[in-house]
């Protein structure tokens, strides 16, 4: 019986090792894949931190384009309502009412239009 029990302690020995061997090639799978996963990382950072600072520069103009074309807007509706102004003051009052009332709603707009911009910029 001694070499059955040789036989068996070879076969344990041997499956152990081989159980080892196992464990040691997938710790060192995982590993190569983390250091795969860090160097696509540190691959990808850079053109990110590229696109991101373009975006930045381009959110900026954008602003301020938004507030440049704001500040002409208003300069242009200020002539308009100031060359409207004889006109509506001759309008019976409801007709004056309304007038006035789409004026107010018109500013509303702008002033929303404006702030979605600069969102969209922030």
């Amino acid at each position: 019986m001694p070499e059955l029990k040789d036989v068996t302690e070879e076969i344990a020995k041997t499956a152990r090792d081989t159980a080892y061997v196992v464990v040691g090639l997938g710790v060192l799978g995982f590993q190569r894949a983390q250091v795969r996963r860090q160097e696509l990382y540190k691959r990808l950072a850079e053109p990110r931190s590229r696109v991101e600072d373009t975006l930045k520069v381009a959110r900026s103009e954008l602003s301020k384009r938004t507030k440049d074309v704001d500040g002409k807007v208003e300069a242009v509706i200020d002539r308009i309502e100031a060359s409207l102004e004889p006109i509506e003051e001759r309008l019976p009052a409801p007709a004056r009412d309304l007038v006035k009332q789409a004026h107010s709603q018109a500013r509303e707009v702008r002033q929303q239009l404006v702030e979605l911009i600069s969102a969209i910029a922030a």
